[in-house]
């Protein structure tokens, strides 16, 4: 069979050219931000189902499990004697991780990037993902291999989305970021003038502790130490040790800095902020609770004004030959557990209709009440 010829004129390119450049425009980007989804209903069912307890329940579950088998898999004789069971069970912690990952991202697809504890669980798995393929690609004899496996430890950290009290503090943390930037910036600028002055005071190599005040590098640690007050005593022995008569004025002056104004004003603002993040997570529950008890009362008045509308159009069709009898009805329709919004409920009209209609009922009473007196 002759195979046709194919034959491109300057019009057909220049068709096949614009509808290439058509998918680079912001009319593509505009059509995928602009699409509607036909499987609304189930992507819904899916997203009740991602908030609810339930599935709370079971990655929590299954994040602490996979941390209680990180911490046998440490001790040789049981990662020895249950290697088979450990396998297993790491590939069931994985799989239920990328089951979680692909139905939010089937729920959302384009918002799904936009949270950022959503990126920290893309990390995760993409750690998870790294001692399979080095002991692919590399063996399992692989020097490197050890940290790729130290480092599945941040799998802990899939819980941070599921506790509203640990997001809390990472809020405060990281609002606290610019303040401790200023502070450590403020440290870092002391610590750099007090290690200049220590090398040429104390670190000289006629006679002076070149271990600790040798160098920059050996004089930051030093004064680090310090800062901490971590063994301070000893260095200060080595300085008397070596007769400097400056040493104690020098150490006590940058202990009294460092640690006890940059160290306390770095720990009072992370104490500060913190608070003010507990205050605010603490109004935002009180405000939810708020809510859920107005949604009830909302019912509830809702069930209540039905009930009285319904004996109400009862009443007019003279169903009822009494007021007692229309207000017995309604308590009928009552159960003991029902309880009663007085405070809304009362300022309904059809409240007051029957609060109108009970004043009629006793003006009457007492009118005939009257009128029987008199002629007695």
């Amino acid at each position: 069979m002759d195979r046709l010829p194919m034959v491109f004129s300057r019009e057909h390119v220049k068709e096949i050219s614009s509808s290439i450049l058509n998918l680079s425009s912001p009319g593509l980007w505009s059509k995928i931000v602009n699409f509607r989804r036909k499987d609304t209903e189930f992507c819904e069912y899916v997203k009740r189902f991602i908030e609810g307890h339930f599935f709370s329940l079971l990655m929590i579950s299954t994040i602490s499990s996979n941390a209680l088998c990180m911490v046998l898999e440490t001790y040789y004789e049981i990662k020895s004697n249950m290697f088979l069971m450990f396998e297993v069970v790491e590939v069931i912690f994985t799989s239920i991780y990328w089951f979680e990952f692909y139905i939010k991202l089937y729920v959302d697809p384009i918002g799904y990037w936009k949270n950022g504890y959503n990126l920290l669980n893309v990390v995760i798995l993409i750690i998870i993902s790294v001692p399979f393929y080095m002991w692919k690609l590399y063996g399992r004899h692989y020097q490197y291999l050890n940290i790729g496996e130290g480092i599945q430890s941040l799998r802990i950290l899939k819980l941070i989305p599921y506790s509203r009290g640990i997001r809390t503090l990472i809020t405060a943390l990281g609002q606290t970021i610019y303040t401790v930037a200023s502070v450590m910036t403020l440290l870092f600028l002391l610590m750099f003038i007090f290690a200049i002055l220590g090398f040429c005071l104390f670190g000289s190599s006629d006679g002076g502790d070149v271990n600790n005040w040798g160098n920059l590098a050996a004089a930051f640690f030093t004064l680090f130490s310090l800062t901490t007050v971590d063994g301070w005593t000893d260095l200060q022995q080595d300085l008397d040790e070596r007769e400097f008569t400056l040493s104690r004025a020098f150490t006590i002056f940058f202990i009294l800095l460092g640690s006890f104004v940059f160290l306390s004003m770095f720990v009072g603002v992370m104490i500060i902020h913190t608070e003010d993040s507990i205050k605010k997570f603490e109004k935002e529950l009180a405000n939810e609770r708020h809510i859920a008890v107005l949604q009830e009362k909302q019912n509830i008045l809702r069930k209540q004004q039905a009930e009285v509308n319904r004996l109400m159009q009862k009443g007019k069709k003279s169903e009822f030959q009494t007021f007692s009898e229309l207000v017995e009805g309604f308590k009928k329709t009552l159960r003991h557990t029902d309880p009663m919004v007085l405070e809304d409920f009362c300022t309904t009209l059809p409240f007051i209709d029957i609060y109108l209609s009970t004043l009629d009922n006793q003006d009457n009473t007492i009118v005939k009440y009257s009128y029987h007196r008199k002629r007695d």
